[in-house]
């Protein structure tokens, strides 16, 4: 079941459900607008790097700033300025705005929130359009649609992302498969 605003103001409320730096205006009949934060992301290229694989993480260049241009067809990493506690029986998903959407900018965060998560959501971003587009820091970037589970898990999320602050990259050769 997807919260209404109701919900999730009294879940604010009893302090079951945190997100920080949240003003009232955020919160929409079934979602809270999130901004974008100022920590950004983009894959070191390395001249003898000519593939990505599972096995080990990639390199990131980050960088603090305000403003950031996300060249054409490119991709970059980005965060919330949010950090969010979910308590162990809400599970979220992200959605970029439609209005960001509609100018070429795709937002992704693989996804789905785990229930139990704790610390703010790396963005990742791509520039579908043709054209640079300019971000800008605490700017309403994404929502997030909060949904409550049918009941608590057997446990909560402790995977390796828990906690994260600022843009965070891909921690993939930590996955089980790569333990072998």
């Amino acid at each position: 079941m997807i919260l209404s605003d109701h919900s999730i103001r009294d879940l604010l409320k009893t302090k079951e459900l945190e997100i920080s730096d949240l003003s009232s205006s955020s919160i929409q009949s079934a979602s809270v607008d999130l901004c974008l934060g100022s920590q950004f992301a983009i894959l070191k290229y390395w001249e003898d790097m000519n593939i990505l694989n599972f096995n080990s993480d990639p390199h990131y260049f980050k960088v603090e700033t305000d403003e950031f241009v996300v060249p054409a067809k490119s991709f970059v990493l980005g965060t919330t300025k949010e950090t969010i506690k979910l308590p162990p029986n809400i599970t979220a998903f992200l959605e970029g705005r439609s209005s960001i959407g509609r100018m070429g900018l795709f937002i992704q965060n693989a996804g789905w929130v785990a229930p139990g998560f704790k610390g703010q959501i790396v963005l990742e971003l791509f520039n579908a359009n043709t054209m640079p587009i300019r971000l800008k820091a605490n700017h309403r970037i994404c929502q997030i649609v909060l949904c409550q589970m049918d009941q608590a898990p057997q446990s909560i999320y402790q995977g390796k992302y828990q906690n994260q602050t600022g843009v965070m990259g891909s921690k993939i050769s930590k996955d089980i498969e790569n333990k072998k």
